[in-house]
């Protein structure tokens, strides 16, 4: 951040598969939408995010997207989906990690890089925001990042996340919560 810039902004991350749109639950693993054509937003979704943006949140999604590293999913696609994302809702920016784990990158959740490189472009005081997901990984990344965190809990067959998180049903729900904070985090 620039010398002399004062830190002021709040942001809501969010992770995108199982948050803001269905995702696909096959052997107790979330996939994502492969094509326009597959993508749902969830009841409740464009609502929640008109609230929280009329707060002034900004509204930053990170998601992670193996896929294509694994070759069965294209950039383009992933594009597509986020344009169509953001036609239709008041998000910020898409930032996208589209490396698989053994890639060991620094923007991969669990690890904060996304949230920290966003945090950084739109002036946002982590310690003031929120991350919501709907798995360990997105908890995870929120709670190194120094944001309070929310899981969107589905039952999937993992792991818990490490740190502290409150569990909800929806993204709706999270977003009651976050206007109810009074600013504090």
């Amino acid at each position: 951040m620039g010398v002399g810039r004062a830190v002021s902004e709040r942001a809501v991350f969010l992770d995108r598969d199982g948050v803001i749109n269905r995702a696909t639950v096959r052997d107790g693993v979330p996939h994502p939408p492969g094509t326009i054509g597959e993508l749902e937003i969830l009841e409740g979704v464009p609502e929640a995010l008109r609230a929280l943006k009329s707060c002034g949140f900004r509204l930053i999604v990170v998601t992670n997207q193996p896929d294509v590293a694994r070759g069965t999913l294209r950039v383009a696609d992933v594009e597509a989906i986020h344009a169509e994302l953001a036609r239709t809702l008041p998000i910020d920016e898409f930032c996208t990690c589209f490396h698989d784990s053994a890639d060991a990158c620094d923007c991969r959740k669990p690890k904060p890089g996304m949230l920290r490189a966003a945090a950084a472009r739109w002036n946002v005081d982590l310690t003031r925001s929120y991350m919501v997901g709907d798995r360990w990984r997105d908890v995870d990344a929120g709670n190194a990042a120094g944001c309070s965190t929310f899981l969107i809990d589905y039952g999937y067959g993992e792991r818990a996340p490490a740190g502290p998180f409150r569990r909800v049903s929806s993204l709706r729900e999270a977003a009651d919560a976050i206007m109810n904070d009074k600013g504090e985090a």
